[in-house]
């Protein structure tokens, strides 16, 4: 069953890390994660991410993959995200 995913960062610099977000789309297609970018109106530092995944485990598998440590880290991500997983009622 599919995931709805909220993932919310604090991040030194939002255009960075959009622009990382948004280079990083193919693989995240690749994973079946469909994902849009929004910036948080009150916080600018506070990046969020919200969008499907074929589950819940599979949203996982991709974001704590190795290599995602250096992306988050080249995007300027400060510091451990926060994850909501939703599933339609």
């Amino acid at each position: 069953m599919s995931a709805t995913v909220i993932v919310s960062l604090k991040v030194r610099d939002f255009d960075v890390w959009k622009a990382t977000f948004d280079g990083h789309a193919s693989a995240r297609e690749a994973a079946g994660i469909n994902a849009s970018a929004y910036r948080n109106i009150d916080d600018a530092g506070n990046a969020v991410a919200i969008g499907t995944a074929p589950s819940k485990e599979a949203f996982i598998a991709f974001f704590s993959a190795p290599e995602m440590k250096d992306v988050q880290a080249n995007a300027g991500v400060l510091g451990p995200p926060e994850i909501t997983f939703l599933e339609k009622a």
